[in-house]
């Protein structure tokens, strides 16, 4: 995780200053002056800031929105709480080493991560910065859009991080949950979180004290009546305005989830799949596909496997092997024989909600047919497939399909197959 934040960081870096750069030297042609006010103290704070990001972070002090959330804070802490856990460090041998290691490293992440919200915020104020200044010179529409693009996949790539970073193992899952249920874990969490320290909480008996200066909800609704009156019909406009406000945020969200700041708000569409990295395009699935019993061969079920790259937030491409397995000719002859397999190519376009343009290229081996002369049976088979998939969610983390396909091919096999192919299966 370190590792990743740092080096898109430092390409985002340097992103930046090519293009301030270039600007810089357009500029200078019309306004050297203000070229060279304008840029150079930013050109060297970014040359800064790379060098800092290849060698060891700075320490900086983090908030709870921009150091990695709750969960950091959860784990630093929880390793913090079994480090001063004499009792288990007596009974294990060498694990004071190994949490003195992750500690290290969580610290480590923290400073990483509070150095790239450094950078994105300054690179929003930059961003804004340009705009204005930039505004009564022509030709640097493209660059500031360019600009801007940049800024909003640099804010998208870091919370893909922290999603895939919050995708806890099992084994951490059962370790938390058994810490969770110890008193003295709840009081240790309760003195040193985050929150706790932004607050100043030390425990129960001091809450009252730690929280003395903010507002209660009795001052609220003092200060709301001393604006707008008492009775009931005050009430119902604060009512009224917070409904409207909400529905305009809830409005905001829906559309860019993923912002946590109202200057990032991009002025452009947004590429959903350009953040993603390779593993994080990858869709795996399998499905299954029948065919009926003739006089060459028995009823076959079709088995796949195959993965899928997402190169676009509605396509797919993608490859698969399928294994034959043979189910004998009826209710009375069951018998599971080896038929053969089959090599996909396919591709997904995504048409309307849930229903996508499906396609693919395959090849299939068929074993010996009975009843044919020798030489005459194909074993090796093409199909050219087109047709229509249903897509649906299951849960969070499994999808289903059904699709229909023709194979436009089918009237080349000997002997000949269905022409409809009718699949069913799962993506993960």
């Amino acid at each position: 995780m370190e590792r990743q934040v740092s080096k898109h960081s430092e390409q985002a870096l340097s992103r930046f200053l090519k293009q301030e750069e270039e600007m810089k030297r357009r500029l200078g042609r019309i306004d050297s002056l203000k070229a060279n006010n304008l840029f150079a103290t930013s050109i060297a704070s970014m040359e800064g800031m790379k060098a800092r990001v290849k060698g060891k972070a700075a320490k900086y002090e983090s908030l709870i929105s921009s150091d990695g959330g709750p969960y950091l804070d959860s784990l630093s802490n929880s390793l913090a709480f079994l480090k001063q856990s004499k009792q288990l460090l007596s009974q294990s041998k060498g694990i004071t080493g190994k949490l003195n290691g992750s500690l290290k490293a969580v610290d480590n992440l923290k400073d990483k991560l509070a150095q790239a919200e450094q950078i994105k915020a300054y690179i929003r104020e930059r961003k804004q910065l340009l705009k204005e200044q930039l505004s009564q010179y022509t030709g640097f529409t493209n660059d500031l859009q360019k600009m801007n693009k940049e800024a909003y996949y640099y804010a998208q790539q870091l919370k893909d991080y922290k999603e895939v970073f919050k995708d806890k193992k099992k084994a951490e899952q059962k370790a938390m949950e058994v810490i969770k249920k110890l008193p003295a874990y709840s009081e240790f969490m309760q003195k040193h979180s985050q929150l706790a320290s932004l607050f100043n909480i030390q425990g129960a008996t001091a809450s009252a004290q730690s929280l003395e200066g903010l507002q209660t909800r009795s001052q609220v609704e003092q200060l709301i009546a001393g604006r707008l009156g008492s009775g009931p019909n005050a009430s119902a406009a604060v009512s009224q305005q917070m409904a409207e406000a909400r529905s305009k945020f809830d409005e905001l969200k829906s559309k860019f989830p993923d912002l946590d700041n109202a200057a990032e708000m991009p002025d452009f569409k947004p590429k959903e799949m350009k953040t993603k990295s390779f593993s994080q395009r990858l869709e795996f699935g399998s499905n299954i596909q029948f065919q009926r019993s003739n006089n060459f061969f028995p009823t076959t079920s079709d088995l796949a496997g195959q993965v899928a790259y997402k190169f676009h937030e509605n396509g797919s491409v993608g490859i698969g092997l399928a294994y034959k397995l043979g189910l004998g000719s009826g209710l009375n002859n069951i018998r599971f024989t080896g038929q053969g397999i089959g090599i996909r190519s396919f591709i997904d376009w995504k048409l309307k909600k849930t229903f996508y343009l499906n396609g693919g290229y395959e090849q299939n081996y068929q074993q010996g047919y009975s009843g044919i002369p020798q030489g005459i049976g194909q074993q090796w088979t093409q199909s050219g497939l087109v047709g229509i998939s249903k897509k649906y969610k299951i849960n969070s983390k499994l999808k289903g399909n059904v699709m229909v396909l023709f194979d436009f091919l089918y009237n080349q096999h000997v002997p000949r197959t269905d022409p409809i192919k009718i699949r069913t299966g799962y993506n993960f």
